[in-house]
């Protein structure tokens, strides 16, 4: 699931626009309690880790198998990263409270494959649809497991 061209500038504007997404795709029933868990994940302390990459996440009860998505932003966003730089890449990772280990497993593979692949965000800037974001994706996988 990706959105190839977020609209918005700012952080609550890109979280709105994630959860629209998956309350459209059926990924999620709650949009509001979603959005909500969201901000105030990103009060306790920024998602973006650097490299142009933010990782938005939380739990909620009704999420029975965890739901992950990509939204891409040409725009310079002010997710109030730790390396300052603005961030283009968002990860969303929704799962159960039930299992926090997976929860924990995604967001890590997440950011090893950020952190291993210093140019994951620019080579998904450049990709020219979803099927070369996911290309990508793939690509720089395939480097690190070998």
């Amino acid at each position: 699931m990706i959105i190839p061209e977020l609209e918005s500038e700012n952080v609550e504007g890109i979280l709105r626009e994630m959860v629209r997404f998956l309350k459209k795709k059926d990924k999620v029933s709650k949009e509001k309690e979603l959005y909500e868990k969201l901000v105030q994940r990103e009060k306790l302390g920024s998602t973006a880790i650097g490299e142009g990459v933010a990782i938005p996440h939380c739990k909620i009860k009704r999420v029975k198998n965890p739901v992950v998505m990509l939204a891409i932003s040409k725009k310079n966003v002010d997710f109030c990263s730790l390396d300052g730089k603005p961030s283009h890449i968002f990860f969303m990772v929704v799962s159960s409270p039930d299992n926090p280990s997976m929860n924990l497993q995604i967001l890590a593979a997440i950011a090893h494959l950020v952190r291993k692949s210093s140019s994951l965000a620019k080579k998904i800037l450049k990709a020219k649809n979803i099927s070369a974001v996911l290309d990508v994706i793939r690509e720089e996988e395939e480097k690190l497991n070998g």
